[in-house]
């Protein structure tokens, strides 16, 4: 039986229980109900209490808004990913992998804003000072007007930034922090979940930009209740495939810009330089394209990517063919193979098929459908595509190419790098750039199969 003023809470999905069970029952996760304490700091109001005192007022939506004030961080790719610069008064959220780069990414945030004239501060509850101070200036950042401080007390940090005044301040990272107000350690649902809350009505009330800094699990989703998500105004995940030097930071919510936007960046040993025309640094333009090749257009948020897909169609040497995907979802990739042998007469059930995205990128737009079956149609039929045409469209299960959005954006963004062919939907206005239009996927097979491009 719980004590009074105590629950148990699920260390996997914060699901919150009033007694113990050896089973989660909202995740099913087992031995993660962990008794933790409802003690409320002193001198906290309940919610009702604080509704009353605080009142309640209504306003209209005809009401004149003015556009939110952003801080420049001088980190371009940053910027964009945030919507234009760090809002004052906003929370962000930055997960990654571990060692993926987001202490050097936000030391370099922090250190170009600084220079900008901002006020600003570097917390870290898992280095200390010298630490953070040696890693600033390997990346030459030790010039920098940043205030440094190795905390973990929630108390300490709050205390300190109400008495001095700052514009942007980095935490790193959410999951060492601790309250008194509670019992559990660090890292558990309730202490991560009350040091959010706090840090994100601190930001509000003192017009400060905080940056949070959070772990992930082993299957990449941010460590910690999903409600922290909720709380904040942005979550960013920094991703990086161990092998590539680039890095890649993607706005999964804001509040204040678009989501799915994207920046792009590259690891070097001076730390992290913005690349400013990702399509150029995802294609190799070096050579004749070999067969199972074909360079996608897609679109990752606002801006038009080009990168590569590659397939290999081989004889199986097993008795189960492999199937091995690389920055694509596999199941789309099973859809677009069955689609290929049902409405085109292509059978690679019984071949090994590997499918890969070169530079590490991870595509997710439909868009990619009709690239990845090009590549695997060339592949198979070892007749290589033109060095100079870009591919895109979506495939339905019915063997049709679907026409997509912002095609024009795409076929732009081909012809500014140098391509002057497109094969897509049937309906595209090239505007400068010779278009190839299919309304079936069988029919741009079989145009692959005979090598007409004319």
């Amino acid at each position: 039986m719980a004590r009074d003023g105590a629950v148990y809470a699920c260390q996997s999905c914060g699901a919150v229980q009033t007694k113990w069970a050896g089973q989660c029952p909202a995740c099913g996760a087992w031995n993660s109900l962990v008794e933790e304490s409802q003690a409320r700091p002193p001198g906290a109001m309940t919610p009702s209490k604080a509704s009353r005192a605080r009142g309640l007022t209504f306003e209209g939506l005809q009401d004149e808004t003015p556009a939110p004030s952003r801080i420049s961080t001088g980190v371009d790719e940053f910027d964009r990913v945030c919507g234009g610069g760090v809002v004052p008064g906003s929370a962000i959220l930055l997960g990654g992998d571990p060692g993926v780069g987001k202490s050097t990414l936000l030391m370099q945030v922090a250190a170009e804003a600084a220079r900008r004239g901002a006020r600003c501060a570097y917390i870290s509850g898992e280095e200390a000072v010298e630490q953070v101070r040696s890693r600033a200036q390997r990346m030459g950042l030790a010039d920098a007007p940043v205030k440094l401080a190795a905390e973990t007390s929630l108390r300490a940090i709050c205390d300190g930034l109400k008495r001095d005044q700052f514009d942007l301040v980095v935490i790193d990272s959410i999951q060492t922090l601790w309250s008194d107000a509670h019992e559990a350690g660090p890292g558990s649902v309730t202490q991560v979940r009350a040091a959010a809350g706090e840090l994100v009505r601190l930001a509000k009330s003192r017009g400060v930009a905080i940056v949070l800094v959070g772990h992930v699990t082993k299957e990449g989703t941010i460590a910690g209740p999903r409600v922290i998500e909720h709380m904040v105004d942005a979550v960013l995940s920094f991703e990086g495939e161990r092998g590539y030097p680039f890095r890649i930071l993607r706005g999964a919510k804001n509040r204040f810009g678009a989501t799915d936007e994207i920046g792009v960046f590259e690891m070097g040993d001076a730390g992290l330089t913005e690349v400013k025309n990702p399509s150029a640094l995802f294609l190799d333009t070096s050579g004749e394209r070999a067969a199972g090749a074909a360079v996608f257009a897609g679109i990752e948020g606002s801006r038009p990517v080009l990168v590569e897909f590659q397939a290999l169609v081989a004889p199986s040497a097993y008795g189960t063919p492999r199937r091995a995907v690389v920055g694509w979802d596999s199941g789309r990739l099973a859809m677009v193979l069955a689609v290929l042998e049902a409405r085109c007469g292509l059978s690679l059930g019984d071949r090994d098929v590997y499918l890969n995205v070169a530079g590490g990128l991870r595509i997710t737009e439909p868009a990619a459908d009709l690239a990845a079956a090009a590549a695997l149609a060339s592949s198979a039929h070892n007749q290589a595509l033109p060095q100079d045409c870009v591919v895109f469209g979506e495939i339905s299960l019915s063997g049709e190419v679907r026409s997509v959005s912002r095609m024009d954006s795409r076929l732009k963004e081909a012809a500014k790098l140098g391509f002057h062919r497109a094969l897509g939907p049937a309906g595209m206005d090239g505007g400068g750039i010779q278009t190839i239009g299919e309304s079936r996927l069988s029919d741009a097979v079989r145009r692959i199969e005979e090598a007409r491009w004319d």
